[in-house]
């Protein structure tokens, strides 16, 4: 079976087309060279409008089956920086301990991480990620929560997701 996941950019400037879209693109290249798993993205670029972020991943979680669905940008302090509060209102559960990890892992390397905003939570079947929205930053902390994300995708009943264990080894208790 196929492995959906949803990539969401959030970015005026790239949906208006001022720009190119380098971040989503970041996230399938790094998928790629993660998973094993057959999957499919299901990718949109979308303005900073927080009832768009909201519409997109319930669209990706409730009718689309995205198991994971992971968003890049609007997750700093400036004004129309909205995705974690967009993220926050369309989820059951939150589970900030992916942030905690991003913001520390992105702190080796520049010290406005502590202005990043990003968080996790749990719709239905999906779990939602927010990342950064640099794609060297992307990877940086894709690298860091990936080893608990396919277990945590299991204990909320979504797809069995493998990867390539000499590239990212993840954690799944012993049965």
């Amino acid at each position: 079976m196929e492995v959906k996941i949803g990539i969401i950019t959030v970015s005026d400037r790239a949906s208006k087309g001022t720009y190119e879209d380098l971040s989503g693109p970041a996230i399938i290249d790094t998928l790629n060279e993660y998973l094993v798993s057959k999957w499919e993205p299901v990718y949109h670029v979308i303005p900073d409008e927080q009832h768009l972020i909201e519409s997109t991943i319930k669209q990706m979680a409730d009718k689309e089956g995205c198991s994971l669905i992971v968003t890049t940008g609007g997750t700093g302090p400036a004004p129309r920086d909205v995705t974690p509060e967009a993220t926050e209102s369309v989820c059951h559960k939150m589970l900030p301990g992916f942030g905690e990890l991003m913001r520390q892992e992105s702190l080796k390397y520049v010290p406005t991480a502590i202005l990043s905003r990003q968080t996790a939570g749990i719709r239905g079947k999906s779990l939602i990620v927010n990342l950064p929205g640099k794609p060297k930053s992307i990877r940086e902390c894709l690298d860091a929560v990936f080893p608990a994300i396919p277990y945590c995708i299991d204990l909320i009943g979504g797809a069995f997701i493998e990867t390539k264990p000499e590239i990212m080894k993840v954690f799944r208790p012993k049965q």
